[in-house]
């Protein structure tokens, strides 16, 4: 395919909302945000070879490119509304093109995102991807709202991803319960919506548990304990790895795309609410202090020091 066929061939197969008043064709977009909304932005990159294996499905590339991005905006506790995509291609294989859309639009169906706009440029394979949320005024969940005496709570389960990561890179057969963690992570968005008013802080694990609750520490002038016991495992990752090798997975492995929150103790009780309304499990697994850092205790009280904190893009 020419380049104007290859964006004819995504716009055929986009879908529409109301509040797209000019979408795909044009030098831009033309979108109208709902009156009394803040707009929510996030961008991600995904690099065939760093964010997934070079021989992942299209589609499993494609439902991924959109959920990394979708987490971001379940992290601020928004609506998904619209999105762009730039694709670089080797070149323009319609088979991969149109497995890559099966994956994108599934995902993009599911939350009501209407893909507005983008570029298509031949390079290696990378996917960019900006989505568009909407949240009531200063209603956003952040990053540096987490306060003295919360409580932390994770999502979901830690680890999984990572330890798909492992088997791939052993070149061993893989679990495909893990392996679907690590190709179509789910975002948390409902989850995310229905702790706005509740929590205090939130992010998304991409990089790991204490990397990224380490952003929120950071940003909140604050300190985080972790109880090692408390760290949520599948069935699947207890199967692969044991001990030390799974506390690390759990806690520095990164890909799980899950959120991590913290609200008032005496707040219990709403966010199981809020867990059982998003259908989503959630994990106690510490507290905000005043020690500045993110510290990893097992059952004993005896602090953990861990070799890595988690995913370093420049490490």
């Amino acid at each position: 395919m020419k380049e104007f066929d290859l964006i004819a061939r995504i716009q055929s197969r986009a879908a529409h909302r109301d509040d797209v008043i000019l979408g795909i064709g044009d030098d831009a977009a033309v979108l109208q945000v709902p009156p009394a909304m803040q707009l929510v932005v996030a961008t991600d990159t995904l690099n065939a070879g760093v964010h997934f294996p070079p021989e992942t499905a299209a589609a499993d590339v494609g439902w991924k490119a959109l959920a990394v991005n979708l987490s971001d905006l379940a992290a601020m506790g928004a609506e998904p509304a619209w999105c762009t995509l730039s694709l670089s291609l080797p070149d323009s294989d319609e088979t991969w093109l149109d497995g890559f859309l099966d994956g994108f639009l599934a995902l993009a169906s599911q939350h009501r995102i209407a893909l507005v706009g983008g570029d298509t440029t031949r390079g290696p394979l990378s996917i960019s991807v900006t989505v568009h949320g909407f949240v009531e005024p200063g209603r956003a969940l952040r990053r540096d709202a987490a306060r003295i005496g919360d409580d932390v709570w994770v999502s979901g389960c830690l680890g999984d991803a990572a330890a798909a990561l492992e088997q791939w890179r052993a070149d061993a057969d893989g679990d495909a319960l893990l392996r679907i963690r690590l190709d179509r992570p789910t975002p948390r968005v409902a989850l995310g919506q229905a702790l706005v008013g509740i929590a205090h802080a939130c992010i998304d694990l991409s990089d790991g548990l204490l990397a990224d609750l380490g952003h929120v520490c950071r940003t909140s002038g604050a300190g985080a304990d972790v109880d090692l016991d408390s760290l949520p495992a599948s069935d699947a990752l207890q199967a692969f790895a044991s001990g030390q090798a799974r506390r690390l997975l759990q806690v520095a492995g990164g890909d799980d795309y899950e959120l991590c929150f913290t609200a008032p103790s005496e707040r219990l009780d709403e966010v199981q609410r809020a867990a059982d309304s998003a259908g989503v499990p959630v994990s106690w697994v510490g507290r905000i202090t005043a020690n500045p850092g993110v510290h990893v205790f097992d059952a004993d009280a005896i602090e953990w020091l861990p070799p890595r904190k988690g995913y370093e893009h420049f490490g």
